[in-house]
């Protein structure tokens, strides 16, 4: 028999809960799932302005991104699950009180419907699919003449799908860093911003090109009033918090939030945003790449930094 001699009652092995669980696989999950939403948010709502013909590549190529960024995202989760053969227990129930319950289930919707639109674009992205079964080809019909309705149901669940990913983390009352509102609207608002980068890194398209640049440098800026918010809002907050903010401002994670996120990925690109819209040319691949960097490291520096801070030391 070993025996262990602990000198400190606080995080003992396999006595005190694990304070650091969540890794890489959670911030992928929660980067691919917020540009999915925002892909989907601008398939849905352009669709349902019948304008899909002016953006192409986001109500189709997109649509694909989407379903696969969705599916990626599902595997990482998947595989940071202990208990994986039991995962289908969360869809015996529903609770609204729980922001992971209510998440699945949108999740599990959005998913579903996403790959059906993708199957009513299949022979349009693919002309020269044939699909062999007639009732394939009268499902598909069927999917076109009800896109719109597919678009209605998916444009609130995106919402839902984007936001719920910072609500997941502002639900831990023992996580200072996390424990903040503001966390739901600006994981919203860099889903849409990361969805549009997405579209913009695609498409071929210079109309479309030239109207998600607009989208996504309006974007950028209200993202970082969010981030500024949520700074100025802890700095007011209790000394649990200051010590929190300590992590980002001054800390380990400083480098890496306001190099990698705020300059490289924001700032940055918007200024290389802001001068192609005046008619500099810019290859528009550098900004949507810098932006979808940041949008990951964001997520990673929120999570990683998030599980240091707590309240019991």
């Amino acid at each position: 028999m070993e025996e262990e001699i602990f000198i400190s009652g606080r995080n003992i092995p396999h006595i005190d809960p694990i304070l650091e669980v969540w890794h890489f696989p959670i911030s992928l999950y929660l980067f691919l799932g917020g540009m999915a939403a925002g892909i989907i948010f601008f398939a849905s709502l352009f669709t349902i302005m019948r304008k899909e013909k002016e953006v192409p590549t986001a109500v189709k190529g997109g649509m694909i991104v989407a379903v696969i960024a969705i599916s990626i995202g599902l595997l990482a989760l998947l595989y940071d699950l202990t208990h994986i053969l039991y995962v289908w227990q969360l869809y015996m129930t529903v609770r609204i009180e729980s922001p992971m319950s209510w998440g699945a289930w949108v999740l599990l919707i959005v998913t579903i419907i996403s790959v059906l639109w993708v199957f009513s674009y299949s022979t349009e992205i693919f002309p020269k699919w044939d699909w062999k079964f007639d009732f394939l080809k009268k499902f598909q019909a069927y999917l076109i003449e009800n896109r719109r309705i597919m678009a209605m149901i998916l444009l609130p669940l995106s919402v839902i799908l984007g936001i719920y990913t910072g609500i997941l983390l502002s639900a831990f009352n023992a996580r200072p860093l996390w424990n903040n509102a503001i966390l739901g609207p600006l994981f919203l608002t860099s889903g849409l911003s990361t969805g549009a980068a997405a579209i913009i890194l695609f498409s071929k398209n210079h109309f479309e090109k030239t109207l998600f640049t607009k989208i996504d440098l309006a974007l950028i800026i209200l993202e970082l009033g969010l981030i500024i918010h949520m700074l100025m809002g802890m700095y007011a907050g209790s000394a649990v918090q200051l010590e929190a903010l300590d992590i980002l401002m001054g800390g380990e994670f400083t480098v890496m939030f306001f190099v990698f996120v705020v300059i490289l990925g924001l700032i940055f690109p918007a200024m290389l945003e802001g001068v192609e819209l005046m008619g500099f040319k810019v290859p528009s691949i550098v900004p949507a790449l810098l932006i979808l960097m940041g949008g990951l490291i964001f997520r990673m520096v929120m999570i990683e930094a998030g599980q240091i801070t707590r309240y019991l030391y």
